[in-house]
């Protein structure tokens, strides 16, 4: 069994770390190293993590904030294993999620980025009922650019040789190599994954399951999509010169998704006045998806209206009822 370094960046998260690491703990595959990055949190998250060093599989590794793609970096370069795997500290594996993975990249040496689905929870760990349930096979560059089958950052392992195919080192840097880019406080999965399929071999494939829980924080959605459509049109400038054909022919397709992602998170955040802006934005950009996707993009044109006509109070009621109707459909 192929031995794994799994990295869990935390920053200021005392309130979740310990589940996070018992969830890794608890892990069916026992053949790894848990190493915690401590990215200059101010509370108590150095205490957490070093209650867990009671166990040998588990270290912590403290530095300056450098934000979540730094604490990432510094975490490879710490990491023995030949796969690596991430963990947020907010978020829990399924105890067989690294297991199926091993196995998965044991018997397809051509894939170098195994992942699965997610199911969601909300900010203080209860199922929401919706989950994230990707394409799994015959992933390219196009569908990671407009659908990002990943979904989210502790949904991905990947061999350490993939890493070491797409290590750079900035000139601004003196002490280890950078495979996230570290300028990027939004948006650096994606940039990541696009940057492995456009300069490597390395396929992405997903195995069948929800082995993450990935939970969902209300405070700042729709603030954030602001700048999340700043940081993923800096990330389309960066590669573009990789691949200009690629983007050219590309980019229109990804960006109408993007907005309408974006659009669904402004609607989240009860955000009536952005979650309009943005279904314009869509809407004026493609109609692509109307067909495409029809369910999910006539339900995000209803929520749209809904919250513009009713207001929140109303589209948090509607919302929490489905979620306990379909709350049943996630494995718990």
């Amino acid at each position: 069994m192929l031995f794994t370094s799994i990295i869990v960046p935390a920053f200021n998260a005392e309130k979740t770390l310990a589940e996070t690491l018992t969830s890794l703990q608890a892990q069916t595959c026992a053949e790894f190293e848990v190493i915690v990055v401590d990215d200059g949190s101010t509370d108590a998250t150095a205490a957490v993590a070093a209650r867990f060093c009671n166990d040998p599989r588990f270290r912590v590794v403290h530095q300056k904030n450098r934000g979540l793609a730094g604490a990432r970096n510094t975490g490879i370069a710490c990491a023995q294993g030949g796969v690596v795997a991430f963990c947020d500290a907010d978020d829990l594996w399924e105890p067989e999620k690294l297991a199926g993975h091993l196995g998965h990249l044991a018997a397809c040496p051509q894939v170098g980025i195994s992942y699965a689905g997610s199911a969601f929870m909300s900010e203080d760990g209860a199922l929401t009922g919706q989950a994230q349930r990707p394409r799994l096979q015959n992933i390219d560059a196009k569908h990671i650019f407009k659908r990002n089958p990943i979904g989210n950052g502790s949904a991905a392992v990947i061999r350490r040789a993939v890493l070491d195919e797409i290590a750079f080192r900035p000139q601004s840097e003196t002490e280890r190599d950078w495979f996230f880019d570290e300028t990027f406080r939004q948006s650096e999965d994606i940039e990541c994954w696009l940057r492995i399929a456009l300069t490597t071999n390395w396929a992405f494939e997903g195995i069948p399951g929800l082995l993450t829980r990935y939970r969902v924080h209300s405070g700042g959605l729709s603030a954030a999509t602001d700048r999340q459509l700043a940081a993923w049109e800096r990330m389309v400038r960066k590669l573009a010169p990789i691949n200009p054909q690629f983007f050219a022919q590309q980019e229109k397709a990804a960006r109408v998704y993007q907005l309408r992602y974006l659009n669904r998170r402004a609607i989240s955040g009860l955000d009536s006045r952005r979650s309009v802006q943005l279904a314009k934005a869509w809407l004026a950009c493609s109609l692509r998806p109307l067909w495409e996707e029809p369910l999910k993009s006539l339900t995000t044109l209803a929520a749209t209206a809904l919250l513009a006509l009713t207001g929140p109070r109303v589209l948090r009621r509607t919302m929490d009822l489905a979620a306990r109707r379909s709350r049943t459909e996630v494995p718990s």
